[in-house]
């Protein structure tokens, strides 16, 4: 990818919302981003299959603003596939994802855009998230991590997805050189910020809040994740590509990143044994060891679950497993503990 162009004068922003069953708390998303600061924006909205009333609602929407909302739908595929729906559809020289049940601060743009001129090497300006019930009010304290200053993604985002979905704003070549989104139904919003990891972006701090994320019990992807075969065979897909982006960064076993990522790794293989899915169970063992150091590779965890894994399978050791992670006491930690 080549290094970032100078913006425009005045770069329209294009804000992408994939949405499903969420009409209300749509016009809230929606609200948000024409309370911005900065002109000109487009809202370009991903209906991904909605069976409730949320096309009517994206319909007024369109009516009421005609020159700045695109209304699409799609058959039901999921956040990744309604997302790539809209990046192909937006125009903008600037991209901002958004979830249709989060929110944008007033002077995100104008602030992001600013960050983005001051530093021209940088292909990504974030800033600071809330994190907050609906109609709660917010604290002062940034989500995850996203009152740290980061110059690239990687190897930091090895250890956790450490924004949301509304936190960055991207160049148009950066999501240009990052590719379409993936159709999975979990973590395919990690597997692509690891692209852009892999491409080297530059990031640009702004040390303000300028995004909500907004937690409640409304259709949320992640619920049963842990169990659900489907989800949890997405999870496996997307741990393979985020390592593999990783290792094409240059991000080394030695580093602490990848043995924290390693030990993600054996807890997913143990999950998806547990639901059945032997293939990549066993398929996410041999990467964790792979990643590891040779000397956690060798370690009695690896060695042991790999026997029990020869005689009895990789469903029923990643069950007993399981079972005898819940009951044996928490004093330690080993390359699969999902405590560390």
């Amino acid at each position: 990818m080549q290094g970032p162009c100078a913006l425009s004068p005045a770069p329209l922003v294009s804000t992408i919302i994939p949405v499903y069953n969420r009409g209300e708390m749509l016009r809230e998303a929606v609200a948000s981003v024409l309370a911005q600061t900065h002109r000109p924006i487009e809202v370009v909205i991903v209906d991904d299959g909605s069976t409730d009333d949320t096309p009517l609602v994206i319909a007024e929407l369109e009516a009421a603003h005609p020159d700045i909302i695109r209304g699409v739908r799609r058959e039901n595929a999921g956040p990744g596939a309604a997302r790539e729906t809209g990046r192909q559809l937006a125009k903008g020289e600037l991209i901002q994802y958004l979830d249709s049940d989060d929110l944008l601060l007033p002077g995100k743009f104008e602030r992001q855009i600013g960050a983005l001129r001051q530093h021209p090497d940088c292909g990504i300006a974030y800033g600071m998230t809330h994190h907050s019930g609906v109609g709660q009010s917010l604290r002062p304290v940034p989500f995850k991590r996203t009152g740290e200053v980061f110059e690239h993604l990687f190897p930091s985002l090895l250890l956790s997805r450490w924004w949301s979905t509304s936190t960055p704003l991207y160049r148009r070549e950066v999501t240009d050189g990052v590719g379409p989104w993936l159709a999975l139904s979990n973590e395919e919003d990690w597997e692509y910020e690891s692209r852009a990891a892999r491409l080297g972006v530059r990031l640009a701090y702004c040390p303000e809040f300028v995004s909500v994320t907004r937690w409640h019990d409304q259709g949320r992807l992640y619920v049963g994740g842990p169990r659900d075969p489907a989800k949890l065979r997405d999870r496996a897909l997307a741990h393979e590509r985020i390592l593999e982006h990783a290792q094409a960064a240059g991000v080394a076993r030695e580093q602490p990143e990848m043995a924290h990522f390693a030990r993600a790794l054996f807890l997913l293989c143990r999950q998806c044994g547990a639901a059945g899915l032997a293939a990549e169970s066993k398929r996410l063992f041999d990467l964790a060891r792979e990643v590891s150091t040779p000397e956690c590779a060798r370690g009695w965890d690896f060695r042991l679950y790999r026997l029990a894994a020869a005689l009895l399978g990789w469903t029923r050791a990643a069950q007993l497993s399981t079972h005898w992670d819940r009951h044996r006491p928490r004093a330690g930690a080993g390359p699969h503990s999902p405590g560390r």
